[in-house]
């Protein structure tokens, strides 16, 4: 006879033989030449193509109306678009998509997004037209510092507000120095035409009747939490376990996405953080994961910390980071994911930061590859531009 406890144990041994399982088979899972030549060539497609062309292949929704057809993407399709190495399903690519009718997509498309999430401020059930897909990536591809100084650039008043017009003015500037920008052209007979920002995402800036004022602060949250719902949708990909982690690979191979390393060194890396932490894998949570990309957001400032250390001659050991961390960007960063940091950049195995090395990595992770640094040139012809624009707005004041 079989008591309870027995029984509860027997459950618990058939639930950790699932886990074990589940774990093989996500270990298991290799890819094949086909699809190795596919991920290849959708990272040719992100890194080479324009903007019309990438969305085309990455959008899997289309609306057709009396009005007529329009092409979407979901929240998820716009992560693929901008991930290297995250195939598209079979069945979708270039100009392949499933259709919708406008009236019954709210209870077709489910889409698991919070209430309050930031796609549902775009309008259209969620969904990302092509011109909120532009807008998207330049706030995504534009740091803090730059919006701040472009807005300042259009506030002759002082007060730190932008009307609509002026945020359009704004927006146009910003993308124009964009490699997004610059790699987009209109295309008419795909349809694809850059707008502007959408109706939905004005009125949420400036209220309905387009009087309001957009600040600086306002705008700034906006980008945080698009940043962070990107970031969310990453973490949730990689399928954390019943307690919410991920594992320190999964938490790696996000980290390293926009390396550009070859093949070889990302296997080496993976393999030499497997190893490390085989016999304790204690995980990375969601929370962990966010606060670590919240310090990559102050990477700038981070840059001129460590070089300042560097210069003192003093080590980048674990401490120091961390240290670093909760000065510059006012976080506390777990000593498992310093752990993981220093096991990746680490090279040597002395305990010191690669922090060139680790700055270059973490700058092109958090602009996701869609821009190199081009601090110099866009400081200055925003400083030329603002005193030509200051000058005719004296002459014209004056008169």
């Amino acid at each position: 006879m079989i008591t309870e406890e027995e029984s509860n144990d027997e459950n618990k041994n058939d639930q950790l033989v699932d886990e074990e399982d589940k774990r093989k088979k996500k270990k298991k899972e290799k890819i094949g030449f086909r699809d190795r030549k596919i991920i290849e060539y959708e990272n040719r497609l992100r890194a080479y193509s324009t903007p019309d062309k990438i969305f085309r292949y990455f959008a899997t929704v289309k609306m057709s109306s009396l009005e007529g057809t329009e092409v979407y993407m979901t929240p998820d399709d716009f992560l693929r678009s901008i991930t290297p190495g995250m195939r598209q399903p079979d069945g979708l690519g270039l100009d392949k998509y499933k259709r919708y009718d406008p009236k019954t997509i709210h209870t077709k498309l489910e889409l698991a997004l919070d209430e309050d999430s930031i796609f549902y401020k775009l309008g259209s059930a969620g969904l990302i037209s092509f011109s909120d897909y532009i807008f998207l990536l330049t706030v995504l591809s534009t740091s803090r510092r730059h919006f701040e100084i472009a807005f300042r650039m259009f506030d002759f008043n002082g007060d730190g507000d932008v009307d609509s017009e002026e945020f359009g003015k704004v927006a146009t500037l910003i993308r124009q120095q964009t490699s997004i920008g610059n790699r987009h052209r209109d295309h008419v007979t795909t349809g694809n035409m850059f707008k502007g920002v959408n109706s939905a995402l004005t009125t949420y800036f400036f209220g309905q009747n387009m009087k309001g004022k957009l600040t600086i602060e306002k705008f700034l949250e906006f980008q945080q939490q698009l940043q962070r719902e990107i970031l969310s949708l990453e973490f949730e990909r990689r399928n954390p376990d019943e307690n919410g982690r991920i594992t320190e690979v999964d938490f790696t191979e996000l980290l390293l996405a926009y390396a550009g390393y070859p093949d070889k060194k990302k296997t080496r890396i993976r393999k030499t953080v497997k190893k490390r932490f085989k016999d304790n894998p204690k995980g990375i949570d969601k929370d962990e994961y966010l606060k670590f990309f919240h310090f990559l957001n102050n990477i700038n400032d981070v840059d001129t910390a460590l070089t300042f250390y560097h210069i003192a001659g003093a080590s980048i050991d674990q401490a120091t980071l961390k240290h670093v961390a909760k000065t510059v960007a006012h976080v506390d960063l777990s000593d498992h994911v310093i752990q993981v940091v220093y096991t990746i950049f680490d090279e040597n195995m002395d305990g010191q930061l690669s922090n060139k090395e680790f700055v270059a990595v973490m700058k092109n992770r958090v602009l996701r590859g869609l821009e190199k640094s081009k601090d110099t040139g866009f400081v200055k012809l925003i400083e030329s531009t603002v005193k030509c624009l200051k000058v005719n707005y004296n002459m014209h004041f004056d008169n």
